[in-house]
């Protein structure tokens, strides 16, 4: 229940029934400066909080006449440790009609909602209360552990410290990354941010260059014996540089089984970014702009603005960044000019949409930026009805396939796989994912500008079908959504 009721800093307690946690509560409000009334049944426990020059009167708060003691106070918190007295006492000061804010004490779920029907503003289980102050300090236990341990770790490095991304890495990836590599300038030791693959959205291109971010392409690197210490961010997969693993940060379980120097990974958080936020702040260092910038947009980015999976750690950690972060290059990120070919390839897409149900499918044709069939698959997403899209286009002799999800009952990343993933290359998650497949596994005829035009009909009803499939669609019935 709420009354409306805004709670000023010059605002007046009372505090009914004063055991331990009601003095508790009492002795912080005084301390603040606040003007608190203790009302108690104990007599002896009166004289005791008098005797500490506090404003106590003995009352019985199972009583009607109590109530009216307390009307003129803005707050009233009821915090005996008699439940049934509580309810007693909320029911005798709602029974007087003042707007008064009540916060009153329960003993377990049912008596707090009994308390909350009797017409408590706030209920507060001490029990709860007590286990999430456990674990909040346990919490900041382990990450005072995993932090001294981080830095143990990093100040072994003797030459350099390697801080591998996932292949063509994203934004959580690559704001993690950052974010290691100031740790470790701050600990004194050098490091490279290294990736496969390639960064091609032009948002994670526009996303590195505002921000000055450098990134070294590891099959671009000569001399990789001067790396001793290697740290995988947002990537749990094995090696893929021929170096081991000694640091693993993610946020994701790993797909393969083996044991780094150090391992933190938290599924119950939605970024890594959020992780190596909170890092920052256990080193006690100063974030960068362009640190703090990037890991607010690691998190948005990865939290689809905080609408998808998000958890209080995201927030906190988004709170704790905002003031430090550049939103004017936030806004330039999240905006990037559009380019001509992810134009033309977003014209193809809508012209040769295949719609079944809330499913789109869509061939691009051939492309030459393989990374426009993303943006596209995200725009074809705001059409009416479409919970779903995949685009797909030919390119270097691959069908490359960009598909996204807003449907919460579909897992894309699994659909993908089970579509193509033992004839070719698949990765992502729930909401987005990727696949490269062999352009000759659907045709079994030589690659040429002669059958291009040919291999492109032969092989788009063959993924189209693959695709429905797998997505649980017939797919028999195709329809350009017009």
């Amino acid at each position: 229940m709420s009354t409306g009721v805004t709670i000023s800093s010059t605002s007046d307690y009372a505090i009914l029934g004063c055991g331990s946690v009601g003095y508790a509560v009492a002795e912080e409000l005084v301390g603040q400066g606040k003007d608190v009334l203790i009302i108690d049944r104990d007599e002896s426990r009166v004289e005791s909080l008098r005797d500490q020059d506090l404003d106590a009167r003995t009352a019985d708060i199972r009583e009607a006449e109590t109530a009216e003691i307390v009307a003129d106070r803005s707050v009233v918190l009821i915090l005996a440790s008699d439940v049934e007295s509580n309810k007693q006492a909320v029911e005798h000061i709602r029974a007087l009609g003042n707007e008064q804010f009540v916060v009153a004490r329960a003993s377990d779920p049912v008596s707090g909602d009994e308390l909350s029907e009797l017409g408590a503003d706030i209920v507060i289980n001490p029990s709860t209360v007590i286990a999430d102050s456990a674990l909040r300090a346990l919490e900041s236990g382990e990450l005072e552990y995993n932090a001294a341990k981080l830095a143990a770790i990093l100040e072994e490095t003797g030459d350099r410290l390697a801080i591998v991304t996932q292949n063509s890495p994203d934004p959580d990836s690559i704001a993690s990354a950052a974010a290691l590599q100031a740790i470790a300038a701050h600990l004194g030791v050098e490091s490279d941010i290294v990736y496969l693959g390639d960064i091609g959205h032009q948002e994670n291109r526009a996303f590195v260059n505002l921000l000055g971010i450098e990134l070294l392409q590891w099959d671009d690197i000569e001399d990789r014996s001067v790396y001793d210490t290697v740290a995988h961010v947002d990537h749990a997969a094995a090696s893929e540089i021929g170096l081991d693993i000694d640091i693993i940060i993610d946020h994701h379980e790993p797909d393969d089984d083996y044991d780094p120097a150090f391992v933190d990974i938290r599924p119950n958080m939605s970024s890594t970014s959020t992780i190596m936020t909170k890092y920052t702040q256990e080193f006690d260092m100063s974030v960068s702009e362009a640190v703090a910038t990037a890991l607010l947009y690691g998190i948005r980015a990865e939290t689809l603005d905080f609408k998808r999976d998000t958890t209080p750690a995201d927030l906190t950690a988004a709170a704790y960044l905002y003031p430090f972060a550049n939103h004017d290059t936030l806004e330039q990120v999240e905006s990037p000019s559009m380019s001509p070919e992810t134009l033309d390839v977003l014209a193809e897409a809508i012209a040769n949409r295949d719609v079944q149900g809330s499913h789109l499918v869509s061939n691009a044709g051939f492309v030459r930026d393989r990374e426009a069939l993303s943006q596209a698959a995200s725009h074809l997403l705001n059409l009416e009805g479409v919970t779903t899209t995949a685009v797909f286009g030919i390119a270097e002799e691959t069908i490359f396939l960009a598909a996204r999800s807003k449907d919460i009952r579909m897992n894309i990343g699994k659909v993908l796989d089970d579509a193509y993933g033992e004839i070719g290359e698949t990765a992502g998650h729930s909401t987005q994912a990727s696949a490269e497949i062999p352009l000759g596994i659907f045709t079994g005829i030589e690659i040429s500008e002669d059958t291009r035009e040919t291999l492109l009909g032969l092989t788009e009803e063959a993924v189209k079908r693959t695709l429905f499939d797998a997505m649980g669609v017939d797919g028999s019935e195709g329809s350009n959504g017009s």
